[in-house]
């Protein structure tokens, strides 16, 4: 073989054992690949270790004196010890080798490896859970009343406190007392002390401890499908149940109530609802508006409104007799007759003093009336006979024009 021939060769050889190592790294390469990605595959397909705070289940495995040891695969074993223990001692008690309990992680790398666990506060937390669930699902429980103060009751509802506020009773249950009187709201509110309400929960707040109840939600829906039958301008036959600064309220039927407000009394100026109504009157009203479920009603809408009459028999300018019966920050209210009154405004005197003692109440005096809108039942007066007032006020408001 010549000198050319074995260079040759030598290089061809060399070639062939290059190209095998770049084979070889490439095979390496390729492995190592795959042996990553089925890693990251285990590694996503593996449970993340507990975290503190986190709920987590197991078998009981072992009961010591002071110690619980729970089974966590494949984290290990989980220990409730110390004050845990002695905080969970009753819950303790009842539960066996064997039994699957839920604890809270307190420690996750805890005293000799294992994990620390609570079962006290994995109580708690499976309980405020439960509250919020309820809270969301608007589930109602049959509780009892533990107490009452001047804001509303005290319930409890699985060792956890909670408070039904008054605004959030029955409207059957809600306390009407003269004035508002907080004593006598309290007292109203005892009676309820002892007694079981169906109420549901509306809000948890797991920091302070607390629940709030609400004793509306409940009826609601049937409330609905009650206020179902009942149509604008029905007329209805009540009851009345409470008497308040604002109106009077009334048992449509059973379930139901509606309200007339002080203004759908009477045509008439009405101060005080308790002087003209009490607890047990019957009342005859009509229904003049309805609300999701909430139904207004009106006695004054059944009785012949004085304006259409007034209507006729009045007119601007005209000088008429009319009885002084309220004051108020705007001036005087004067009645020409039942239902009808019109306002002498303060602008008309100094003062508030000086209008009170020209215009006392109770006494009849001589005005003019200056506007007149029937339509909308208003009227304002000038104290005392001067229509030539009205007279240069048209002329006034002519020339404006012109």
């Amino acid at each position: 073989m010549s000198k050319t021939q074995q260079d040759l060769s030598q290089t061809t050889d060399q070639e062939q054992i290059s190209e095998d190592i770049e084979q070889e790294e490439s095979d390496f390469k390729t492995k190592k690949s795959g042996e990553h990605r089925a890693m990251d595959e285990v590694l996503k397909s593996s449970p993340l270790p507990p975290e503190e705070g986190a709920l987590i289940e197991g078998k009981v495995i072992a009961k010591g004196k002071k110690s619980l040891y729970i089974d966590l695969p494949p984290f290990g074993t989980g220990i409730i010890f110390g004050r845990e223990y002695l905080n969970a001692k009753d819950i303790i008690k009842k539960v066996s080798i064997g039994d699957m309990v839920t604890a809270k992680v307190i420690e996750t790398e805890g005293e000799d490896g294992y994990i620390e666990l609570s079962l006290k506060e994995a109580k708690q937390a499976i309980i405020w859970s439960e509250a919020e669930k309820a809270t969301k699902g608007k589930t109602s429980f049959d509780l009892e009343v533990k107490d009452a103060n001047k804001g509303g009751l005290i319930l409890e509802w699985k060792g956890i406190g909670g408070f039904l506020p008054a605004s959030q009773l029955k409207a059957e249950h809600y306390p009407r007392v003269p004035d508002g009187d907080k004593d006598s709201i309290m007292e109203e509110l005892k009676k309820f002390v002892g007694q079981t309400l169906t109420v549901s929960i509306i809000g948890t707040d797991s920091k302070e401890g607390k629940l709030i109840f609400s004793e509306k939600n409940q009826d609601s829906k049937l409330k609905k499908e009650i206020i179902g039958k009942y149509t604008l301008g029905d007329v209805v036959d009540g009851e009345v149940t409470g008497a308040v600064d604002f109106g009077i309220f009334i048992k449509i039927q059973e379930g139901l109530e509606g309200l007339i407000h002080i203004s759908e009394i009477d045509w008439s100026l009405v101060e005080n609802p308790r002087e003209l109504f009490k607890v047990g009157d019957k009342v005859h009203a009509k229904i003049i508006d309805i609300k999701e479920d909430k139904i207004s009603l009106s006695i004054k809408a059944l009785k012949e409104n004085p304006w259409q009459e007034a209507e006729k028999k009045y007119k601007r300018g005209e000088v008429v007799k009319g009885v002084v019966i309220k004051h108020n920050r705007h001036g005087a209210l004067v009645s020409l007759e039942e239902g009808v009154a019109g306002l002498v405004h303060i602008s008309e005197f100094t003062n508030e003093e000086e209008l009170r003692r020209a215009l006392e109440l109770g006494k009849t005096y001589t005005f003019t009336i200056n506007v007149f809108e029937p339509k909308d039942q208003k009227m304002t007066l000038l104290f005392g006979s001067v229509p030539e007032r009205i007279t240069e006020d048209k002329k006034k408001t002519e020339a404006k024009k012109d």
